[in-house]
């Protein structure tokens, strides 16, 4: 392989000052280390290859470098049927770590059995990885983790929008699946929070751009996947949510707070369907009883006050709701896990002053990951690795993402589509990636090959321990069912 030297002008922001800092690296190498690990009870070898590979522009030249790293299972003699896994994180901008050391990868951060943070900071063996039934590569987009652009004269637009990313990106496996000789594998692409976006968009691309015909896509926290969701459908939506937060909390009535949480929800999304959104949409025509029936039926399921509930027209925002659920107890609650409490230094407000969830896990992840390429997989460099990355400005126009994925099945008979969600998520809510599937495939004629997974936690679900047991199992439970019987036809 050339090897291809360039000089990367990297900036790092310090007390609000840009200082310059010339650092060199290779944009076209890798590093491969050899591990022991025990999955489900059993023991076996993987090799580890870590570090960069470019992305080219038209004419050939290396524009950008892609950072990655591939897992394989040592011992497989024959990988014609081995299951190829490409994994991507979200933000924009976010990088690999999040899924990389929590979820499938064969290390995950040590953390408590809830998801908290505790020292000292660092990485164990997963016993639940995926690394048993399938190789796995965690990718950082450009300006996530290790990834850069070479060169500051190339147009950032290349790479920073739902379509661009998407463009690139395709191109990209395909390079990687020929050099690692993968083209006959099954193929999988997980994506988590935006990186569903990016999976759904994926799909298609690599279908209709590169030949490459995947058998499964993991939707992991699901975004809207540009189907639009306006007026009284987003206003309405994320009560299912609100209402499993309040559960968690122990603010509903007493006769839901006895129920279990999967007995409550059912009764929830079917005021949610049938109730709340067509009472949004007779807006100020509705009658004054029933205004104020839905008001009551609202502020029993979310745990707010039916007056503040009128009051904002029967809606809640979900600002205002992690503010005000705990506000009596001095607390708010998280987006992106809602089991997580933060204290404001003013109870006053329409909004928490910050995501109590964030800062627990930058604080435990930033570091695994720094000292884990470094120390276990021997990739020593002085880039900062961009936990997240600056992508801004990021192009969000002509997102058909969702409508792309639907495409792709209906396309592929061998594709499925399994949303994995978390009832404390209130950035990415279940419910609101359930009525994505509905919406993609409104005739009803997919849905055999769509399947939902929900889990007692928030966004990033498999931070709490059980969810991580459960949320890889149903993994590979969908691997296996997407996986065609030896010499069967992909024909309808």
């Amino acid at each position: 392989m050339k090897k291809l030297m360039r000089s990367l002008l990297v900036f790092a922001a310090c007390t609000g000052l840009l200082h310059a800092q010339s650092i060199e690296f290779n944009p076209d190498d890798a590093i491969s280390t050899k591990h022991k690990t025990t999955v489900k009870g059993v023991s076996f070898d993987y090799t580890a290859t870590t570090g960069m590979m470019p992305v080219w522009n038209l004419d050939g030249k290396p524009i950008a470098a892609v950072h990655f790293t591939y897992y394989e299972r040592d011992g497989i003699s024959d990988r014609s049927m081995r299951p190829l896994v490409f994994s991507f994180n979200g933000g924009p901008g976010a990088a690999s770590l999040w899924m990389q050391l929590g979820y499938t990868g064969p290390v995950k951060l040590k953390i408590d059995e809830e998801g908290y943070p505790i020292m000292p900071y660092g990485t164990e063996n997963n016993p639940y990885s995926l690394l048993d039934v399938a190789d796995i590569v965690f990718v950082n987009p450009v300006n996530t983790g290790y990834s850069r652009i070479l060169d500051k004269s190339v147009d950032r637009g290349y790479f920073f929008g739902v379509n661009e990313d998407i463009a690139y990106l395709s191109g990209w496996i395909r390079t990687f699946i020929t050099r690692y000789n993968r083209w006959t594998s099954p193929k999988f692409l997980i994506g988590e929070s935006y990186g569903t976006t990016r999976v759904s968009g994926l799909a298609m691309a690599l279908q209709s751009r590169e030949n490459i015909f995947l058998n499964g896509v993991v939707l992991v926290s699901a975004t809207d996947l540009g189907l639009r969701r306006d007026g009284p459908v987003r206003e309405a939506i994320f009560l299912p949510y609100m209402a499993a937060t309040a559960w968690y909390h122990k603010k509903l009535p007493a006769d839901l707070q006895q129920k279990d949480l999967l007995e409550v929800l059912p009764e929830v999304e079917r005021f949610t369907i049938e109730e709340y959104i067509p009472a949004l949409a007779w807006g100020g025509s509705l009658p004054e009883q029933r205004r104020t029936e839905i008001a009551r039926r609202v502020s029993r399921y979310s745990g707010i006050s039916q007056e503040a509930i009128i009051n904002y027209n029967l809606t809640i925002s979900t600002n205002f709701f992690w503010k005000e659920l705990l506000r009596d107890e001095g607390y708010t609650v998280g987006r992106l896990d809602s089991r997580y409490r933060g204290k404001d230094v003013v109870d006053g407000g329409e909004r928490p002053e910050y995501n109590a969830e964030m800062v627990a896990w930058n604080q435990a992840f930033t570091p695994a990951i720094n000292h884990y390429f470094a120390n276990n997989l021997k990739y020593k460099t002085d880039l900062q690795y961009y936990v997240s990355g600056p992508v801004r400005p990021w192009n969000t126009e002509g997102n058909n993402t969702g409508n792309d994925l639907m495409r792709a099945v209906a396309q592929n008979p061998w594709l499925h589509v399994m949303l994995q969600a978390g009832y404390y998520d209130g950035a990415c809510d279940y419910f609101s990636g359930q009525y994505n599937f509905w919406q993609m495939d409104k005739g009803g004629k997919f849905q055999e090959r769509f399947s939902f997974r929900g889990y007692r936690s928030g966004h990033m679900m498999y931070l709490r321990y059980p969810d991580l047991q459960q949320a890889n199992e149903d993994i590979r439970e969908f691997i296996h069912n997407s996986m065609p019987d030896r010499g069967k036809a992909a024909r309808y």
